[in-house]
């Protein structure tokens, strides 16, 4: 059964990776810059608890071309949210009708958008939970941890054993939507790690910025109960109690949500990356969701519209790393600033 990865990046090179070394077949579809790269040097997996794998230049299937999707079993899909319809208006054009496509994508409506433009193919919404980030000498590596969650359904029964193999098990989840909005929460400290401009463990050990993530979890939390929405779990803390302990003082914090810095020193968010390099990100699709659904229901998001605006000027070649207490300032204007606590 062939598996291609369409929008191979970090996330979808290392997952494309760690089932090539299960023994799948598997083709990665992305761009020239990646291809150059393993062609160079290879792609090399790493992770937090020891896992390592290399592949060597050349091992790695990867094409630019999208009739390389014409044979495909399983689509997964890892673009970017901004490209959904066009990643679904290739797969219509070149998979056949028969393959199962999976959206491994941040944020929430991927799926809707998938289904509606593939009405002929099953299309299943599933969940990241863990960072990836592109390091030196082609290296993909998972910084946090977590296992991919997925909607239930019977097109998974061929796949379980192969993703398990790979290191990568497959949670299947019911209340599918639930669990996109609980991650989407946790997501949103995306945008407050790209503009610390630190890793995420750093970021995390700083209450100014975990204060910045509570305002913006909070608000989104409270949009998403107002608009009859109750966000799943996905981490240790649920979304009530997680604002809360993220505004605990650097030593308590410590002790109280010990798991939470368990990080590897070099994890950052894939915002981070994507400033880094240029690329447009993602906000529209994680604070700015928080703000659309406000919108729809006659509310506001002020905290989540700010760090929409603050990111697209980070876009615009304004990017200077933000400190914790000035953003949270930036955030909350209403509000006096954390104090930083060591």
């Amino acid at each position: 059964m062939k598996i291609v990865i369409l929008g191979a990046g970090s996330v979808g090179g290392y997952i494309g990776g760690a089932l090539l070394d299960a023994g799948a077949d598997v083709v990665l579809i992305g761009r020239a810059r990646m291809q150059a790269r393993l062609g160079t040097f290879g792609m090399t997996l790493t992770d937090l608890n020891g896992y390592r794998v290399v592949h060597a230049p050349g091992a790695i299937p990867f094409s630019q071309d999208h009739a390389a999707l014409a044979d495909a079993d399983l689509v997964l899909v890892t673009v970017k949210s901004a490209d959904t319809d066009a990643a679904a208006a290739l797969i219509a054009t070149h998979a056949p009708a028969d393959a199962l496509v999976i959206s491994l994508q941040n944020g929430v409506g991927n799926l809707q958008r998938l289904q509606a433009a593939l009405p002929a193919h099953a299309v299943l919404a599933a969940m990241v939970p863990f960072n990836v980030v592109q390091l030196d000498a082609g290296r993909l590596h998972r910084g946090t941890a977590g296992e991919l969650m997925i909607q239930a359904s019977s097109f998974l029964a061929p796949w379980l054993p192969l993703f398990a193999a790979a290191h990568l098990p497959l949670q299947q989840k019911a209340d599918f939507e639930a669990v996109q909005w609980g991650k989407l929460l946790i997501n949103l400290n995306n945008a407050v790690n790209a503009l610390s401009g630190i890793t995420l463990r750093a970021e995390l050990s700083q209450r100014a910025y975990r204060c910045c993530l509570a305002a913006l979890i909070g608000e989104g939390r409270s949009i998403l109960l107002a608009a009859g929405i109750r966000p799943a779990k996905v981490v240790a803390l649920g979304p009530r109690l997680l604002p809360l302990v993220l505004r605990l003082p650097d030593a308590v914090f410590r002790r109280v949500a010990a798991p939470m810095l368990r990080i590897d020193p070099e994890a950052r968010s894939s915002m981070w990356e994507d400033l880094q390099a240029a690329r447009r990100t993602e906000i529209d699709y994680l604070s700015g969701a928080i703000v659309t659904l406000a919108a729809s229901i006659g509310r506001a998001a002020p905290c989540n519209a700010r760090m929409v605006a603050l990111v697209r000027a980070a876009e615009a070649g304004n990017h200077q790393p933000i400190d914790g207490t000035l953003l949270y300032r930036l955030l909350v204007s209403d509000s006096p600033s954390p104090a930083a606590s060591r």
